[in-house]
């Protein structure tokens, strides 16, 4: 089967009709193609050549079904003037089914109008030459059986096909789809963790920067203290990037993902409270939240913009003090972070703090929620607005 799907359809066609001469000779060489009696019998070579004359047009019966079946006309209409014989309207029969199922959709239809015509007229001339119900009801069947049966079947064959073409390019339209959901996740995953990434590192080596710039900047007797205070700081902010490192490594690693194994959540702002302190910048925290009241994603997704915020306010405005306000009203999480801001302003455009507003508003965004950052009449000042119950705030 496989080695006739891949010859060419002419090669096809033409395998069919010396097939069909092949079988249309057999039947002339017996006593059994008349299809009905005639006073005058021809001889067979007439007949041969009419056979091979309506199978030569059988080679086109596949890229040209309308140019085989009107050419085929001319041997049926003789075959038909002498005496109609099998082997001819076996043939035609298979032309008829090759327009029905090879023709285009016009051509399938039209060609059903056409023999239904053809045929009505074919029987009132046969009615009106022979003026008898006999020849009548013979020719009725003949129809049927000839022009009837493979116009059905060549239409019924032609849906399934049309129904298979439209079933596999759902399928493959499906498959697309997946494939661009697929590309889309990974895009999400990875823009995700190069925020995850930013926000955990960055924001950690950030305060061991200014932290160990702030160590190497003390003199005076209390600088034993405050040193011992400010590497205390640095070890703990290197000990919490590890950690938070480790679990976002493991999350990556594992098939099940628990969110609530996700690292950061509000109640470790006390962490960066004390980063903050031993920089030399005081935060004062304004909590309204009842324990337990966020959801998963919102609590963790405030916790990574309350640490970028105020590691943005400890490395651009150091030693300014940094107001963190928390509240729940209307079903939203609304927090504040604010703080003067340095003498000489922020740099135009710095790239750390666009790279860091950036992902604090594509988080916010994530979860349906309202970023906006600038400067305001008391500072610097930043505002988010997050859902509470948003179809992305989880559970």
């Amino acid at each position: 089967m496989s080695r006739w799907s891949a010859l060419p359809s002419l090669a096809q066609s033409a395998l069919i009709a010396l097939l069909a001469f092949a079988a249309g000779t057999a039947l002339y060489a017996t006593t059994l193609y008349a299809l009905a009696p005639v006073s005058t019998e021809a001889p067979v070579t007439i007949r041969l050549a009419l056979l091979a004359a309506i199978c030569g047009t059988a080679v086109f019966r596949r890229d040209r079904p309308v140019l085989a079946i009107w050419l085929a006309t001319v041997p049926l209409g003789i075959d038909f003037a002498l005496g109609p014989t099998l082997p001819i309207w076996l043939v035609f029969s298979d032309l008829v089914y090759a327009v029905a199922l090879y023709g285009t959709a016009r051509q399938s239809r039209t060609v059903v109008g056409v023999a239904a015509a053809g045929t009505m007229g074919c029987l009132v001339l046969v009615l009106a030459l022979t003026r008898s119900w006999q020849p009548l009801v013979i020719g009725t069947i003949a129809a049927f059986a000839f022009v009837g049966t493979p116009l059905w079947w060549g239409r019924a064959v032609r849906l399934h096909k049309d129904v298979a073409d439209s079933e596999r390019a759902r399928a493959e339209a499906l498959t697309t789809i997946a494939e661009l959901d697929r590309q889309a996740a990974i895009a999400d995953e990875r823009n995700r963790m190069a925020r995850d990434l930013h926000d955990v590192v960055a924001g950690h080596l950030s305060a061991i920067a200014i932290q160990s710039e702030a160590a190497l900047g003390i003199t005076g007797a209390e600088s034993d203290e405050r040193l011992r205070r400010i590497l205390k700081s640095v070890r703990g902010n290197s000990i919490d990037a590890l950690e938070e490192m480790r679990s976002m490594i493991g999350l990556l690693r594992t098939d099940v993902v628990d969110e609530a194994a996700a690292p950061g959540r509000l109640r470790q702002l006390a962490k960066l409270v004390d980063s903050a302190h031993a920089a030399g910048t005081e935060v004062a925290v304004h909590d309204d939240l009842a324990p337990g009241q966020l959801p998963t994603a919102v609590d963790h997704t405030a916790y990574r913009i309350a640490q970028e915020a105020l590691t943005n306010a400890i490395k651009h405005a150091p030693g300014r003090p940094v107001e963190l306000t928390l509240r729940s009203q209307s079903g939203q999480l609304l927090m504040t972070v604010c703080n003067p801001l340095p003498p000489r302003g922020f740099p135009s455009d710095p790239p750390r703090l666009r790279t860091g507003l950036t992902n604090m508003r594509e988080r916010t965004e994530l979860l349906g929620g309202r970023f906006s950052a600038g400067p305001d009449t008391d500072g610097w000042r930043v505002a988010v607005s997050i859902p509470l119950d948003g179809p992305a705030a989880g559970g």
